[in-house]
């Protein structure tokens, strides 16, 4: 399933990463699910998922530099990445809860000078119930629907060492209350499956008046189940993504700033041993509408559940 929850106000995945219809069906579950979010180049220019002088893992907090706007120079990056604990509890057959407790670390980089901030996220609590659950022939259907708050439990005052507030996105956490509601189906055919999630998201506002326009996504994934040995299977997968958000608010008015619509396209693989899966995938984007900000470069992330 998809959702927008991510500490930056982007469109995020909560469980893009776990695809398909997976052999443990109705398992509770805890995991550690790295994430991270690339915007790199503007229109016209080249686009790295791992801009030059950009950390893949979470760096040093570093809040010494000046605060610059964007004016076009090509190594400006703003890179988002979330280590997160991730539980999941069947209260019965249909009845699923969910928790993430994510810490965020948010870089952005502006005419040569070079900003981190880091610190616990926002929380997210959700539930689904299996609306549709035809687990045991070759054909087999899952359809969920459910719906969650975003609390807001992450830090939203961060400043530089010059005593300046960073922008609402560079935020550990937005600040705001958030709801959302979600659809998720799966559908499998012998070895061969997909799975299409889409999300809604209401988003408040925190006690600055900031808010985010209300944001949309989808996921498309079509994988493909491969079983080696007795305990092993593999799961391959093509994986498409697609956000729309109005961008930043203030006071009820859109600003225009970082308006988001893009599609990105990308493989990812889970690899099932026994009762642990590990999650995998990589992102680049396809197609962005035109914007004077960084552009879309990509996402990248990797998980380990263990199922009980």
């Amino acid at each position: 399933m998809l959702l927008l929850i991510s500490s930056n106000v982007f469109a995020c995945d909560i469980c893009g990463c776990f695809m398909g219809i997976t052999p443990y069906y109705n398992r509770n579950s805890v995991s550690v699910l790295y994430r991270y979010r690339s915007f790199n180049g503007y229109d016209g220019q080249s686009h790295s998922i791992f801009p030059s002088g950009g950390k893949f893992f979470i760096p040093a907090r570093s809040q010494n530099a000046p605060i610059t706007g964007h004016a076009g120079n090509p190594d400006d990056y703003e890179l988002y990445r979330s280590m997160e604990i991730r539980g999941k509890y069947f209260i019965n057959s249909k009845l699923e809860i969910n928790a993430i407790l994510p810490y965020v670390s948010n870089s952005e980089r502006y005419n040569g000078y070079t900003s981190t901030v880091s610190g616990v996220g926002d929380i997210n609590l959700y539930a689904g119930y299996h609306l549709v659950q035809k687990l045991e022939d070759n054909f087999k259907q899952q359809l969920i629907a459910g719906a969650g708050i975003k609390l807001p439990t992450g830090k939203n005052d961060f400043k530089n060492s010059a005593g300046i507030r960073y922008s609402s996105l560079q935020q550990a956490g937005t600040g705001s209350t958030d709801g959302f509601v979600y659809l998720n189906y799966m559908v499998g055919l012998g070895k061969f499956g997909a799975s299409l999630n889409t999300s809604y998201k209401v988003n408040g506002t925190n006690n600055r008046d900031e808010g985010i326009a209300n944001s949309t996504t989808s996921f498309l994934n079509i994988f493909y189940t491969q079983r080696i040995g007795k305990d092993v299977q593999v799961m391959p997968s093509a994986q498409f993504f697609y956000e729309y958000s109005g961008g930043e608010k203030y006071s009820g008015v859109k600003t225009g700033e970082h308006v988001m619509n893009n599609l990105m396209g990308g493989i990812g693989a889970d690899i099932f041993y026994k009762n642990i899966a590990l999650n995998m995938g990589l992102q680049k984007n396809i197609w962005e509408a035109k914007t004077d900000h960084p552009m879309s470069a990509g996402k990248v992330y990797v998980g380990i559940t263990y199922n009980f």
